[in-house]
């Protein structure tokens, strides 16, 4: 099925002279170099399941998901613990030139994990939020400036020109499913998530973990993205950094961050 490639404008309306590279190159492969941190409980698949998966590939058509066109790499905490960390693999469907949504992986295999969620707006429109709302949303200029956010497998002119465009924005981020804490299934409740602000915040073995595994190179893209302008940050964003911290109570009990 034909990709809504337009929308993709969101990223490149200050550089046009880059639209048929990122046209053509944003949905490049990053290879399949991350599995899943838990296994699922269950029994495989049976004979008939997978002939049932089979037919429905060929016959079912998918328009959410084959607008998931953008692949994004990067790391979250959990609100109120910046101690607990994770890497996240976002693939992401770019509404329009101030929205996009994606959906959170713990891989980039056909056995990663459904995460959670991250929806990603302009900061136009960020500032017309309430403040209340914008306390569940994080800042993304250290995570393009530091070069933890990365666009595996598009070339580098493409993925500045991206990087230019999502410092620009701030996202909501909930996981679901907790496989960073060994979870096996999607226990509790939903759990918001934030973004690094700054040097030295982050566990520097989760980055090189991830730069050997995508083969990229984060302090080169840190250099690299030097040329960036670093926007002011909206103060009501990256609320724990001033001790408001929000998390939905959990009926069950059952610690998320431990």
């Amino acid at each position: 099925m034909k990709k809504n490639y337009p929308q993709r404008t969101f990223f490149i309306a200050s550089r046009p002279s880059l639209l048929l590279t990122i046209l053509g190159l944003l949905t490049a492969c990053a290879g399949n170099t991350t599995s899943s941190n838990v296994v699922a409980p269950g029994e495989e698949k049976t004979p008939t399941t997978r002939t049932l998966n089979a037919g429905a590939a060929l016959l079912q058509s998918r328009p959410p998901i084959d607008a998931l066109n953008a692949y994004l790499d990067g790391f979250h905490f959990y609100n109120g613990h910046p101690e607990v960390q994770m890497e996240a693999h976002h693939y992401c469907s770019i509404l329009n030139e101030e929205v996009i949504q994606c959906v959170i992986y713990d891989g980039n295999r056909k056995d990663a994990k459904l995460m959670g969620v991250e929806y990603i707006i302009s900061e136009q429109l960020f500032a017309k939020l309430p403040d209340a709302e914008k306390a569940l949303w994080h800042s993304h200029v250290h995570e393009v400036k530091s070069g933890q956010l990365v666009a595996p497998g598009i070339p580098d002119i493409a993925e500045h020109a991206l990087m230019e465009k999502l410092i620009h924005t701030y996202g909501k981020t909930w996981h679901t499913w907790h496989t960073d804490l060994n979870k096996d299934l999607p226990l509790g409740v939903p759990q918001l998530m934030m973004g690094f602000t700054a040097d030295g915040q982050i566990e520097q073995r989760l980055v090189t973990d991830r730069d050997r595994r995508l083969g990229v190179d984060s302090t080169q893209k840190k250099k690299a993205r030097a040329d960036i302008p670093a926007p002011a940050i909206d103060p009501g964003a990256d609320a724990w950094r001033s001790g408001k911290v929000i998390q939905i109570e959990d009926p069950t009990g059952r610690p998320h961050q431990h």
